[in-house]
């Protein structure tokens, strides 16, 4: 598994750490805001495109060959960004990234899924939802020392020793766990993928940037809903469907999913909201940032490797159920954060919330794929990791939304003072979603 955890580790921290470095890059290649975001936008396309497919290709190729492309193709992405000599040179080694990521990331769950017997399947999931938890507490810190200290094409060179490592790993220990069943190939199913998964990550993520009065933004979600139906119907009609969506049809699959969605949307609304409310609202320095962000992400980290042994222990519901009462304290404290709120205050909501948000994550992930068995493993995985990231783009989209809008209804020509308003438009949101989360949580059923 050490491979896979790097792999997932290495995605999940080039998710998350960019951002903090994005108006370094505009100023290092001249170019504005919108142009920028693409580095993040392209990303999570290419993971959108890949995603849906990973199970389709696990049929196709063994589990190594996958994991050695997935890392080899993220190592290749992560040197050509770190040499770039102009902002399209970065944006293609970053989308290549997306390939590597898209690739390894439900590939890790999988196989979890098919070498652990189901009495350490928590603690397998918890270890490896604290591997991907990891990567968004240290990423910021990390990124902001780097930037202080260096320049930020080591941002891209930070990600090359741990895939050196992770493909050593792949190379000498990683055993092949998939059937290589080679099923006829649905071009269709794979043309409708590609365009509807791609359409919608570009639309909610551009209604961040151009607002929800851009046509593009329309026309793409338009498209998106329309090639997506379309999707839907044939994988559901087909007798060996590229992605088995019947699973759906799972009561405790479908909850746990559902429960994974939200959660997920939660870490990253809030996350994405609270490092700008620190610096253009509370005006501290971006070193200062990273470090206030750190112990709720290591908080995180922890709690997802112990609410997976939790689970072994007591099953879904209570850790679930008391994760979202914690997160939704957490999300409250920082709903009500002001201009002049003490850092231990700020520090002690994202902590509350940070504990509760993995103490549901990690438990319900393994309720919802304890459902499935054999091959649906892989189709379990695949629908969880692409609904996560194209959840994660619409929560980003809507709170980038809600944050201009307070700012815009703030009446005030205090910058920081109008900033903390549209951050609390934002966290409302994220009070929302946490109170849809615990209200799933009573859906689900004790398991033997």
């Amino acid at each position: 598994m050490v491979a896979l955890m790097l792999g997932a580790f290495v995605g999940m921290l080039s998710e998350t750490s960019l951002n903090i470095a994005l108006p370094q890059l505009m100023k290092a290649f001249h170019v504005p805001t919108g142009t920028i975001q693409w580095l993040v936008t392209g990303y999570m396309l290419v993971i959108g495109i890949v995603l849906p497919l990973s199970s389709l290709l696990t049929k196709w190729f063994s589990t190594r060959q996958l994991v050695i492309f997935g890392l080899c193709a993220f190592l290749i992405g992560s040197i050509i960004s770190a040499l770039a000599p102009n902002f399209g040179i970065v944006l293609t080694g970053r989308m290549i990234q997306g390939i590597g990521t898209g690739i390894v990331l439900p590939l890790m769950f999988t196989v979890a899924m098919l070498i652990f017997p189901p009495e350490k399947l928590g603690a397998a999931m918890g270890a490896c939802a604290m591997v991907i938890m990891l990567a968004p507490a240290i990423g910021p810190t990390v990124t902001g020392l780097i930037l202080g200290i260096l320049s930020w094409n080591w941002i891209f060179w930070m990600f090359v020793p741990f895939l050196v490592v992770a493909l050593i790993f792949a190379i000498t220990s990683l055993a092949n766990v998939n059937e290589v069943t080679k099923p006829k190939i649905d071009f269709i199913s794979i043309i409708e993928s590609v365009v509807g998964f791609s359409a919608l990550v570009s639309g909610v993520s551009l209604a961040g940037d151009m607002g929800l009065g851009s046509i593009l933004v329309w026309a793409l979600i338009i498209i998106a809903l329309i090639v997506l139906a379309l999707y839907v119907h044939r994988q559901v009609k087909a007798q060996n469907p590229t992605l088995n969506l019947r699973i759906f049809a799972i009561p405790q699959f479908r909850v746990g999913a559902l429960i994974v969605m939200v959660d997920f949307a939660i870490i990253l609304s809030s996350m994405y909201l609270l490092p700008q409310y620190i610096q253009s609202g509370r005006l501290l320095a971006v070193a200062l940032t990273g470090i206030i962000m750190l112990p709720g992400g290591l908080i995180n980290a922890i709690t997802s490797a112990i609410s997976g042994r939790i689970y072994d222990q007591i099953g879904a519901k209570a850790p679930v159920i008391i994760g979202f009462i914690l997160a939704l304290v957490g999300a409250i404290m920082l709903a009500c954060v002001t201009t002049t709120s003490p850092i231990w205050y700020i520090i002690l909501s994202q902590v509350i919330l940070m504990i509760g948000c993995p103490l549901a994550m990690s438990p319900a992930q393994t309720y919802a794929l304890n459902a499935v068995q054999g091959p649906q493993s892989a189709d379990g995985s695949t629908i969880m990791n692409t609904l996560q990231q194209i959840v994660g783009a619409i929560a980003t989209a809507i709170a980038t939304i809600l944050l201009a809008t307070g700012q815009s209804t703030a009446h005030t020509a205090n910058k920081a003072v109008a900033f903390t308003n549209g951050a609390h438009y934002g966290f409302y949101f994220t009070v929302v979603l946490v109170i849809i989360g615990l209200l799933l949580s009573f859906a689900i059923k004790k398991e033997k």
